[in-house]
C-alpha cells in the first residue's frame, strides 16, 4: 500500500509547483551556480598558450586525463582555473573518513560528537583540501613549465600564480558546492560533476559521429553503444530504486485508557547505499598515481625507472591493469562507504529505544548482527552492479579502440544525480503541500470556532 507521501507525490500538479516559491528560488540558485561554474571552465590559467596546450592534450585525451577532463567539464583540456574541479575536496573527504574509522580522536568526533563533531571534521576536510590543491597545482605548474611551448614566461612567478589560481578555483568550487547543498537542490558536489559531464556529452557524441564518417567506427558499433547505454540506464534506474525491506513490529501498550502501538512497518535497506560516491572516490584516487606516473614517464628517466612508461601505458582506459585497479577500488569503496553511512548497532539501538523489533530476533546485539549480515550481502550485489556499470563501457572502449572517453561512470553519475534531483524536488513539493494542508485545516478550524461562538451569542 502506498504511503501518504507517495500518494501526495502521485497527485502533484502544476498548480502546486507554481505556488512553491521557495522551490523556485532554490532552482534558480542552482541554475545560477551552474552558469558560474561553466563560465569558470573557459577562463584559462594566466601565462598559458591555450592552443598549444590543447594540441598537447590531444595525445592524452583517451587516457586517465580524458576521464579527469570529462569530470571537469572540459576544463582540463583548456587548462582553466577550475581544472582541478572538486577532486581535491573528494580526496580530502576520503582521507578524513578513513581516518575517522582508524584514528581514535576523529572516530570519537564522528560517533559521539554530534553536529559539533561533524562540523569539526568538515573543517579538517577543508584544510586538507587546501593542502592537496596546493600540491596538485604545484605539480601541474612544474610540468607545464618543463614542457616547451606551453608557457609564455616560465619561472617562479608563473608557478606561484598557477598554484594560487588553481587552488583558489578548487576552493571556490568547494564553497559553491556547499552553497548549492544548503540553498539549492540536491548535493552540490555531485551536481558540479554532473554539470561537467553533461557539458562534455555533446562533444563526445559529435566525436563518435565523426569516427563513424571516417570508417573507424561502424554503424553496428554505434548501435551496440546505443543499446548498451539504454540497457545501463534501465539497470541503473532499477538498481537505484531496489531495496531490501525488513519487517519491524511495535508492541501495543495502554496508557491513560488509550492503546498505542501495535503497528508494523518496514526498515528499507538500499541495495546501493554508496550511490555514486564509490566510483567518484575510485576515480579520484586512481587519477593521482596515474597522473604522477604519466608525468614521470614523459621525462628523461634513469635506467632503474625504465618500467614506468609501460605502467603509464597500462593505466589507460580499457586496459586490463586500469580495469582491475578501477574495479577493485569501486568494490572497496562500496563496502567502506556503506559502513560509514549504515551502523547496524546504532540502528538496532534506535529500534529498541522506540520499542521496535524484528520478528524472531531479540532486540540489541542479535538484531545488530542480523542487520550486518543482511547489509553485507546486499552490498555485494550493489558492488557487483556498480562495477559492471563502470567497467562494461571501459571494455567496449578497449575493444573498439575509441579515441574519446565515454565511460559508464559518467552515465551512472548523470542518471543517479538526475534521480536524486527529482526526488529532492518532489520532497520540497510534498512539504509545501503539507504546509498548505495544515494552513487550510487551521483556517477551517478557526472558521468553525467563529461559527460556534456566533451561535452561542
Amino acid at each position: 500500500m502506498a504511503s501518504a507521501a507517495e500518494q501526495l507525490v502521485a497527485n502533484l500538479n502544476l498548480d502546486a509547483f507554481r505556488s512553491a516559491k521557495e522551490l523556485h528560488q532554490r532552482i534558480w540558485f542552482t541554475l545560477g551556480a551552474m552558469v558560474v561554474y561553466r563560465l569558470g571552465t573557459y577562463i584559462p590559467v594566466p601565462g598559458i598558450d591555450p592552443a598549444a596546450f590543447q594540441r598537447a592534450f590531444q595525445g592524452q585525451a583517451d587516457g586517465i586525463l580524458g576521464m579527469f577532463n570529462t569530470f571537469s567539464g572540459g576544463a582540463v583540456e583548456r587548462m582553466a582555473i577550475f581544472a582541478l574541479n572538486v577532486m581535491p575536496y573528494i580526496s580530502a573527504s576520503i582521507i578524513v573518513q578513513l581516518m575517522g574509522t582508524f584514528y581514535a580522536p576523529w572516530e570519537k568526533l564522528r560517533k559521539e560528537g554530534g553536529e559539533a563533531g561533524r562540523k569539526t571534521l568538515n573543517q579538517y576536510t577543508r584544510y586538507l583540501t587546501v593542502v592537496l590543491s596546493v600540491f596538485q597545482s604545484f605539480g601541474i605548474a612544474m610540468g607545464l613549465s618543463q614542457s616547451p611551448g606551453l608557457v609564455e614566461a616560465p619561472g617562479m612567478f608563473f608557478t606561484l600564480s598557477t598554484v594560487v589560481t588553481l587552488t583558489g578555483g578548487s576552493m571556490f568550487l568547494m564553497w559553491l558546492g556547499e552553497q548549492i547543498t544548503a540553498r539549492g537542490i540536491g548535493n552540490g558536489v555531485s551536481l558540479i560533476i554532473f554539470a561537467g559531464i553533461v557539458a562534455v556529452l555533446p562533444k563526445t557524441i559529435a566525436q563518435m559521429m565523426s569516427l563513424m564518417e571516417l570508417g573507424t567506427l561502424s554503424v553496428a558499433g554505434v548501435l551496440v553503444i546505443a543499446g548498451l547505454a539504454f540497457a545501463l540506464v534501465v539497470m541503473i534506474v532499477f538498481m537505484e530504486r531496489s531495496q531490501r525491506r525488513l519487517l519491524t513490529q511495535y508492541p501495543r501498550r495502554n496508557q491513560g485508557g488509550l492503546a498505542f502501538g501495535g503497528e508494523s512497518s518496514f526498515l528499507p535497506l538500499k541495495v546501493n547505499t554508496s550511490g555514486v560516491m564509490a566510483p567518484i572516490f575510485a576515480s579520484s584516487l586512481l587519477m593521482l598515481p596515474a597522473t604522477a606516473v604519466g608525468l614521470l614517464a614523459a621525462t628523461e628517466l634513469p635506467a632503474w625507472l625504465d618500467w614506468l612508461p609501460a605502467v603509464s601505458g597500462s593505466l589507460q582506459s580499457g586496459r586490463p591493469l586500469f580495469m582491475v585497479l578501477y574495479g577493485g577500488l569501486i568494490v572497496f569503496f562500496c563496502f567502506f562507504y556503506t559502513s560509514v553511512m549504515f551502523n547496524p548497532v546504532e540502528v538496532a539501538d534506535n529500534l529498541r529505544k522506540y520499542g521496535g523489533f524484528l520478528p524472531g530476533l531479540r532486540p540489541g546485539r542479535q538484531t545488530a548482527e542480523y542487520l550486518d549480515f543482511v547489509m553485507s550481502r546486499i552490498t555485494v550485489i550493489g558492488a557487483v552492479y556498480i562495477t559492471a556499470v563502470c567497467l562494461l563501457p571501459e571494455a567496449l572502449i578497449g575493444y573498439y579502440g575509441m579515441t574519446f572517453y565515454l565511460g559508464g561512470t559518467s552515465l551512472l553519475i548523470v542518471v543517479s544525480v538526475t534521480m536524486d534531483m527529482v526526488t529532492a524536488i518532489q520532497s520540497h513539493l510534498v512539504g509545501h503541500q503539507y504546509e498548505s494542508l495544515v494552513r487550510k485545516t487551521r483556517l477551517r478550524g478557526g472558521a468553525r470556532r467563529d461559527e460556534a461562538r456566533a451561535a452561542l451569542i
